[in-house]
């Protein structure tokens, strides 16, 4: 029997720790519980000691924060800066853009007038027609088409297409557009009176949405510039621009003095509108000066009524007349035909809108004759009385010269070429002024240019002519023999008539003026310079010259006898040219023309007319401008008060007796 097996010995394990024992609601002990007894089991690795979380520290993420709030405030402050300091200027400006309005005052253009004071261009009452563009937006106006709406309603009173004005009032970003210029008061009226309707209609009450299709539409104060007399004396005059500028005649030639200076005003907007408590501030406008002319209305109206009908009566393609005082150069009419009324420019034919009498080139025929014989009676190489033998025919260089009517050898004497109109007389007197035709021609020239051709007048008028005459060693072999009687040299009608006011003064050439004076915004009047005067030739040729040019009018024989007007004595000479058509380049057609003063022994006026290419009737100076002279001529003595002299003509002899 095997032996038994001694007892084993509770052996002791390892000691553990204890656990927390958690509060408990029960009665405290000063002892642990005892604890069951544990079961044998393998021994246990020891246990980890719990993880410990501690808290970081807050001062990275304090800085972090931190400095980001300081760049974010940097940022503000250097935009502050910028604002208020560095572009203050220009975010003010753009402020003040939208908060404030600026309109040019258009100064009011001076007024023309006569010598007596009457109107003969002045400015009336006008409005400038605008908008303001963001009204007619939809989101303002509730309206998809409003700028068409208005444009359809406002095209019929402006004259203007319905899609020219809606597109202005379609600008983009824009409070202000003008949409037309100058309008009567009338227009605005009718304008003002849409505006009432549809806002009337706007009301809610009356069933609409609120808004005024033309409330955007206003207007600004302005002038406008009217000739009271229609065509009259529209040549000198000329006519301002859409702009409100002078573009033609005195209105362009003194457009500074009439002008004025323009004003400006700001004032505080809101809509579009002037916030009236807020005030305003600005410059005024200056008015413009008026300028006071030479010419006198009535004889102004006397000389267009008489050329008008002529150039009507003989189908000619224009013509023109000058009246002048001989003492002073002032010009008291000069008229052309035909004209244009400046107040309808839309209507007027861009031909006649200039003013031919000083911008047409012409060459002038017999009356140019005048110059020859001062030439001659001042170089002593004749006399009045001198006998000078006339043939049909004169040959000279490479052409066969005649007279305008065929006739058998004249016997005149030098009052008697002038008298008659003789080319070959005229060529045979001139022909003495020199040895040889070369130094003749010279001597003729150094005439020619003392009278002012080949020079402006003096004038200073837009677009005037000085004509043309060629330096002497220039002339061909024929312009040599035809510049002595008016052919190969062209003038204007201005510088024609100077001619016959130069003899009429005593051989002293004035200037001619068409302003006397100007009288600015604060009331003086101030006179016009005092042209410049030359002496021409002495006074004996003048007045040797003048009782010359009587036998033209007064005696049978001469071809002027047209131009007689009873009581008075009137020295005149007549002027028939071939002409030039600028279209050809090449002559055809005829110059007809006449000039003259009177009284012929006391000169004060000097009246010269030109017709260009008569095709009805005849071409002869004599015959149809003589009668035009007449006319004016005594209209004008009457208007000016100037009496018959009562002196008797001189009579000068016009034709020799040959035989021994």
């Amino acid at each position: 029997m095997p032996p038994k097996e001694p007892p084993r010995r509770r052996v002791p394990g390892p000691a553990r720790p204890a656990r927390p024992r958690p509060a408990s609601a029960g009665a405290r002990t000063s002892r642990p519980a005892p604890r069951p007894a544990a079961k044998r089991t393998a021994p246990r690795p020891p246990a980890r000691r719990p993880r410990t979380i501690r808290l970081g520290s807050p001062r990275p993420r304090l800085r972090l924060v931190s400095l980001g709030l300081t760049l974010v405030m940097t940022a503000f402050v250097v935009r502050l800066l910028q604002v208020q300091a560095v572009d203050a200027s220009a975010y003010a400006a753009k402020a003040d853009k939208y908060r404030f309005q600026e309109y040019t005052l258009s100064a009011e253009r001076g007024e023309i007038t006569d010598r007596n004071g009457i109107a003969l261009a002045a400015s009336v009452d006008a409005y400038d027609i605008t908008a303001d563009p963001q009204l007619f937006t939809p989101e303002v106006s509730k309206v998809a088409d409003a700028p068409e709406q208005a444009a359809a309603l406002l095209a019929p009173l402006l004259g203007k297409e319905p899609a020219e004005i809606a597109k202005k009032l379609r600008t983009p970003k824009s409070r202000y557009t003008l949409l037309a210029r100058k309008q009567t008061p009338q227009v605005w009226n009718q304008i003002k009176d849409l505006r009432r309707v549809y806002g009337q209609k706007a009301q809610p009450s009356a069933g609409g949405t609120g808004v005024n299709l033309l409330g955007g539409i206003l207007s600004e104060p302005s002038t406008k510039r009217v000739y009271p007399n229609g065509e009259l004396a529209a040549g000198i005059l000329g006519y301002v621009n859409a702009e409100g500028k002078g573009a033609g005649g005195v209105e362009s030639m003194l457009d500074p003095e009439l002008a004025g200076k323009d004003g400006k005003i700001r004032f505080t907007q809101s809509g579009g509108r002037q916030v009236p408590t807020a005030g305003s501030q600005g410059t005024p406008a200056v008015p413009g000066s008026d300028i006071e002319l030479t010419i006198d209305r009535d004889i102004q109206w006397a000389a267009q009524q008489a050329i008008t009908e002529q150039v009507a009566k003989s189908k000619a393609d224009r013509g023109y007349v000058i009246v002048q005082n001989t003492r002073t150069g002032e010009v008291l009419a000069m008229a052309n035909a035909p004209g244009f009324d400046p107040n309808d420019l839309s209507a007027a034919n861009s031909a006649s809108m200039g003013n031919a009498a000083l911008q047409d080139a012409y060459e002038p025929g017999s009356t140019s004759k005048v110059m020859s014989m001062a030439a001659v009676l001042e170089e002593g190489k004749a006399a009045p009385d001198t006998h000078v033998t006339v043939p049909n025919r004169l040959h000279r260089g490479d052409r066969l010269f005649k007279d305008d009517i065929d006739h058998p050898t004249w016997y005149l004497t030098l009052n008697g070429v002038l008298a008659k109109s003789s080319n070959i007389g005229t060529i045979l007197a001139t022909g003495q002024l020199g040895a040889t035709q070369a130094e003749s021609n010279k001597v003729l020239h150094s005439y020619l240019r003392k009278f002012g051709m080949g020079s402006p007048t003096g004038l200073d008028y837009p677009g005037e002519t000085g004509g043309i005459l060629a330096k002497p060693q220039d002339w061909s072999t024929s312009q040599q023999y035809t510049i002595p009687f008016g052919q190969g040299l062209s003038v204007s009608a201005m510088q024609a008539a100077s001619v016959y006011s130069t003899i009429a003064n005593g051989g002293v050439r004035i200037e001619p003026t068409l302003v006397r004076g100007t009288k600015g915004p604060d009331g003086r009047f101030s006179p016009a310079a005092k042209p410049a005067e030359s002496r021409v030739v002495s006074e004996d040729t003048a007045k040797t010259l003048a009782r010359m040019l009587e036998s033209v009018v007064d005696d049978r024989e001469g071809t002027g006898n047209k131009a007689a007007i009873p009581g008075y004595r009137v020295a005149g000479k007549t002027g028939t040219a071939n002409r030039v058509d600028p279209e050809l380049g090449r002559y055809k057609g005829y110059t007809a023309s006449f000039a003259g003063f009177a009284p012929a022994d006391d000169p004060q006026i000097t009246v010269y007319c030109a017709i260009q290419n008569p095709t009805k009737g005849s071409y002869f100076g004599g015959q149809i401008c003589g009668p035009i002279y007449k006319k004016v001529m005594e209209f004008a003595l009457k208007t000016l008060h100037v009496a018959p002299t009562g002196s008797e003509p001189a009579r000068l002899p016009v034709m020799f007796d040959p035989t021994p």
